[in-house]
């Protein structure tokens, strides 16, 4: 379940009420009289289904409250009510599969800009990947992957893509590609130091058998960015977020830029052009896969919206009476 906090102008308020009263995947609805907007609007307070989120989301963006006053969703640890095991009951779908469309467009915006905080992230990343490959360390390789932040710009380029939020791909786009070139720059700039006071050598540099991978591109990268990108998506748009420490691990991407630093310092153009197409292998794999499974859950979850909307048709229709409310006026509480 997702508990909802709604603000609503009295103009609206009674329809805002009286649409939620109907639609049986809602429960719990308390409303609070002129406790908003300075007295000039009503403080709505239920829980809803995650299967059903869309559809609910949608009708009061079409009522205006949007525009007038403010939706906020969030996700609580526990629900115990009767209520509410009767409207996960009758939502179509699992809980689980449900995709709130409107956290993902907050999301998407947010990871697309970029931060001081994802640019330290990546460079810290790229740095500890150097280290990996100087070294031979395929554990420190996994540290670097685990670090990098890059698959957020990546996931809400996916977004835009399928939802054609063109805003968002150009912002998203430069916070990548603009942190992987000043990562790398960065990363140049130390190896040579190092490499030119004889702290490295080329050998070091080049040789790494437990590393090879990084600059040895080949089908199975693609293979596995791709499934890699699958369950990302998966983990971000659904209430299973675990799996996302797994992708950061599957993927090839920051242990790449991070040897494209380190072999060019050394003068090592091959490594440096391998580590560099296999960088792009693995982001043209990530991004496949995150439109293509955005793709499927937006249809999907279009289908269930279609069998939620016959549910509620077919449902009869709940007076704003019998929903259990709680009303604040100016005499005190009533039921």
């Amino acid at each position: 379940m997702l508990s909802v906090r709604v603000t609503v102008p009295r103009e609206i308020s009674d329809r805002v009420q009286e649409t939620l009263a109907e639609d049986p995947t809602v429960c719990d609805l308390a409303v609070l009289t002129g406790a908003a907007m300075g007295g000039r609007g009503d403080l709505l307070l239920f829980e809803m289904t995650r299967e059903n989120a869309n559809n609910v989301m949608r009708a009061l963006r079409h009522l205006g409250v949007p525009r007038d006053g403010s939706i906020v969703v969030s996700e609580p640890v526990v629900v115990v009510s009767d209520a509410a095991a009767k409207a996960e009951a009758i939502a179509p779908g699992h809980p689980a599969d449900g995709v709130l469309w409107a956290q993902l467009t907050a999301k998407a915006a947010e990871d697309a800009r970029p931060s001081v905080t994802f640019f330290v992230f990546l460079l810290l990343a790229t740095l500890i990947a150097g280290v990996g490959r100087l070294l031979d360390q395929p554990i420190l390789i996994i540290g670097a992957m685990v670090v990098g932040p890059e698959f957020a710009p990546i996931a809400a380029m996916s977004y835009a893509i399928v939802r054609r939020r063109a805003g968002i791909v150009g912002p998203a786009l430069g916070t990548l590609f603009g942190g992987f070139a000043a990562s790398a720059a960065i990363a140049w700039g130390v190896w040579a130091v190092l490499y030119a006071t004889g702290a490295i050598d080329f050998r070091q540099a080049t040789t790494g058998p437990a590393t090879d991978f990084i600059v040895a591109p080949d089908a199975w990268s693609f293979v596995i960015a791709v499934l890699a990108g699958i369950a990302g998506v998966l983990s971000l748009t659904t209430a299973k977020s675990s799996a996302l420490v797994g992708v950061f691990i599957s993927i090839t991407t920051v242990p790449a830029v991070g040897t494209i630093g380190l072999t060019l310092a050394v003068g090592a153009w091959s490594e440096a052009t391998g580590s560099a197409i296999q960088l792009l292998v693995n982001l043209a794999g990530l991004l496949v896969a995150g439109v293509a499974t955005l793709f499927v859950q937006l249809h999907a979850g279009r289908w269930l919206g279609l069998r939620a909307a016959r549910l509620r048709r077919r449902t009869p229709r709940r007076s704003t009476s019998r929903v259990r409310m709680l009303r604040i006026g100016d005499d005190g509480p009533v039921r």
